[in-house]
């Protein structure tokens, strides 16, 4: 019997046995409810310090409507961008003594919605990470999850959003190689769903038609190395002499596949990837690549959630931040070679 009471778990009706109060006014001193007489609250815990009671972090966060966790969701967690931009968010989260619940979708658009879901019944808030579903899945979802922020979306509501301008930066990427004198160009182009893909897209229409004397070539590609090393032969039989890749993991497969098959980078090709993930100065060549302040987007969108706890009830304002990318030259681009290279057909 004595070893049962010994390993017996000291409850909240012990608390209030001890001092003499009842369960809800345990409560409400262990939820730091400032409306119990200072002197009822100091014998609680003081009987709940004698007692080395704990609470219950479960029940506390029921009582209390809160759980200081939010929850991300990312369409692949493999991708240094989004790991990136979940450590900026998490140790932003931490500093306010929130956690972060990771859901990560594997390019599954049709997960997004469910894992969105349950990450906000489970935690305070949902930070969707570009999203691949369509935009009218995401304009019905997005009421349903508030308190929401969005990176690189945008909603028709007050939803803040966080987003990089694809448009302007896969176009500066494109000017570079244009002033290193490539005419020919390819790009290789992101996952179908990807809005961000959709916006470089965007964007090369109106360098096409700023640049009639310029070959673009459109290739299907991915969004990591295994889609850039698969795309070699691709690229190797279309002609182009400067390579837009969607991002600098697809760019790096295309490096290690050009190497594989005896091409040399910038001799033979120039190759240009885009985010500038940590690898990108270390890949051979260096990658000259479009620069997103990756780290600072995950900070600030714990800063736009924040916002929405510390004010709950009240419509978000409606916050869009802008991020233009920047260039960063590195040895993967030079100037074309003479040598002649056979050009794909149409």
């Amino acid at each position: 019997m004595a070893r049962n009471n010994a390993n017996k778990r000291i409850g909240i009706a012990d608390v209030a046995l001890k001092a003499g109060v009842s369960h809800a006014t345990v409560s409400r001193v262990m939820n730091g409810n400032a409306a119990v007489d200072p002197g009822i609250a100091e014998r609680v815990r003081l009987a709940a310090a004698e007692l080395k009671y704990q609470p219950n972090p479960v029940g506390r966060s029921l009582a209390l409507g809160k759980t200081d966790t939010i929850g991300i969701v990312v369409p692949d967690l493999a991708n240094p961008t989004f790991q990136a931009i979940l450590r900026g968010l998490s140790i932003a989260a931490g500093a306010d003594g929130y956690r972060v619940l990771i859901a990560d979708s594997s390019e599954v658009t049709s997960e997004e919605a469910i894992l969105a879901g349950e990450a906000r019944r489970r935690c305070d808030g949902v930070v969707l990470c570009a999203p691949r579903m369509g935009d009218a899945q995401l304009e019905e979802l997005a009421p349903s999850l508030h308190p929401l922020v969005l990176i690189n979306r945008t909603t028709a509501d007050n939803t803040p959003s966080l987003n990089v301008d694809y448009e302007q930066g896969i176009q500066d990427v494109a000017q570079h190689l244009v002033a290193l004198g490539h005419k020919r160009l390819a790009f290789l182009a992101g996952p179908e769903h990807s809005a961000s893909n959709r916006q470089r897209l965007a964007g090369l229409e109106v360098f096409r038609e700023q640049n009639p004397g310029i070959e673009l070539q459109l290739l299907p590609g991915g969004s990591n190395f295994d889609s850039g090393h698969d795309s070699t032969e691709l690229v190797i039989a279309c002609g182009a002499t400067g390579i837009l890749a969607f991002n600098d993991l697809v760019a790096m497969g295309l490096l290690s596949g050009l190497h594989e098959r005896g091409l040399r980078v910038p001799d033979d090709i120039s190759v240009a990837g885009f985010d500038d993930i940590p690898f990108a100065r270390y890949t051979t060549p260096p990658l000259t690549t479009a620069a997103v302040p990756i780290n600072e987007i995950g900070s600030l969108a714990w800063r736009r959630m924040r916002e929405q706890i510390q004010q709950p009830g009240e419509a978000p304002e409606p916050v869009r931040d802008e991020f233009r990318p920047r260039m960063e030259i590195r040895k993967s681009t030079a100037a074309p070679s003479t040598s002649p290279r056979d050009q794909c057909s149409a």
